[in-house]
């Protein structure tokens, strides 16, 4: 470790304003508070100190993103088992999901990064850490299919007009990772429909002839066919409970399947004070309210008849509620304002999935949606906390 702190300190006055490499300080200051603490700090006033900074928030959330990444690479590889009827170790499921999954970690990463330092050498600024988690949630909210060229335009896509053009980390209006979704399925819809999704590699056609690419119907698509509960099953054929739902076991995107694993990443999340358990816990009421509703004279064997717990358990809501609704740049602010803030993003999620026959996927349109009018909520929590205050005051 001595020897790499006198290399870069070594390096430094090259890369310093006035330095030979001066051009490059902003990409060298990134991978100098990348590989150290920031020697930044208060020196005098009055300041509120905390051991958290972006590294170290942006470091946790990843923490909490690699139990569903690790069941995600597995699942890959279960769910091409179960297509091809193979006898797989659990080792041998994770090592094929791995090899499938990576080059979509690596794309978005070199991708994303690569534009986040040129705007930042164009504009003289430092680099934040603020896409060392996004970089990592696109790949994971996509199909595992999804071509590589098209996830790169995707993350530019979210990077530039969801990021920069705002002004940087901090400062964007919507969730870049959900916008390089939308982008994906407003441009592209036949790659991430939400109706069926990759599960194999090679299939046989009838003619005998490889076929490169089977996809298998998702829980949730399944549910908005008309399917009953106890008739969702997986691509070979067997049932899919609501233990085996919970588990993740089920053809989805990489990172969304698997409740127990989302779960885990949330007590991360809420522990250390990163996510707001008030967005998710209102996200889920609202979401069980609006099935609760739409369980009222909703005719058998329609999406509408499902127990309302299934939204929770199925498609991407879990992994929306805990990971891209709590992002605190584009989520309400007030505390009241998340209650109002969580509560519409679940019960939005719902109504997009029980009365849109286009889409059988609701949580990345609702989430959007609200994070359009999450300063809106705000705006009225505080007017209303004002206007409160000023009956209470008496002027004399």
């Amino acid at each position: 470790m001595k020897g790499l702190i006198n290399l870069v300190n070594n390096l430094r006055p090259s890369f310093e304003k006035g330095g030979k490499f001066g051009f490059l300080h902003s990409t060298f200051d990134a991978f100098d508070s990348f590989l150290f603490v920031p020697k930044t700090t208060t020196c005098c006033g009055a300041h509120v100190r905390d051991c958290m900074d972006l590294k170290r928030v942006m470091t946790v959330v990843i923490v909490a993103l690699a139990p569903a990444m690790l069941f995600g690479m597995w699942n890959v590889g279960e769910q091409h088992s179960l297509a091809f009827g193979l006898d797989m170790t659990f080792w041998g499921k994770f090592w094929y999901g791995f090899l499938r999954v990576l080059p979509l970690i690596i794309v978005s990463y070199v991708v994303g990064l690569s534009i986040e330092f040129a705007s930042a050498q164009i504009r003289g600024h430092e680099v934040n850490e603020g896409f060392l988690v996004s970089g990592m949630i696109i790949p994971m909210i996509m199909p595992v299919d999804v071509p590589l060229w098209i996830l790169a335009v995707a993350v530019a896509f979210a990077v530039i007009f969801g990021k920069e053009i705002f002004g940087g980390t901090g400062m964007n209006i919507w969730n870049p990772a959900l916008l390089a979704r939308a982008f994906v399925f407003f441009s592209y819809p036949t790659k991430i429909s939400g109706d069926t999704v990759w599960v194999k590699g090679v299939a046989k056609a009838a003619n005998g002839e490889l076929v490169d690419g089977f996809s298998g119907a998702t829980a949730l698509s399944q549910a908005g066919s008309g399917i009953a509960p106890d008739a969702i099953h997986d691509v070979a054929g067997g049932s899919l409970d609501t233990m085996r739902m919970i588990i993740g076991d089920m053809a989805g995107s990489i990172g969304e399947t698997s409740v127990i694993a989302i779960a885990l990443g949330a007590i991360i999340l809420i522990y250390t004070g990163i996510a707001s358990w008030k967005i998710m816990v209102s996200g889920v009421v609202g979401a069980l309210a609006i099935g609760a509703l739409a369980n009222i004279g909703a005719e058998p064997g329609t999406f509408a008849a499902f127990p309302p717990y299934y939204h929770l358990i199925m498609g991407g809501f879990a992994f929306g509620i805990v990971f891209m609704a709590t992002d605190p740049v584009t989520s309400a602010q007030t505390e009241c304002g998340k209650w109002i803030y969580g509560f519409l993003v679940g019960a939005m999620a719902v109504i997009i999935r029980l009365w849109n026959p286009g889409y059988p996927e609701g949580m990345m349109l609702s989430i959007l949606l609200m994070n359009t009018f999450a300063p809106l909520i705000d705006h009225f929590v505080v007017s209303r906390n004002i206007k409160r205050r000023m009956k209470r005051t008496v002027v004399k």
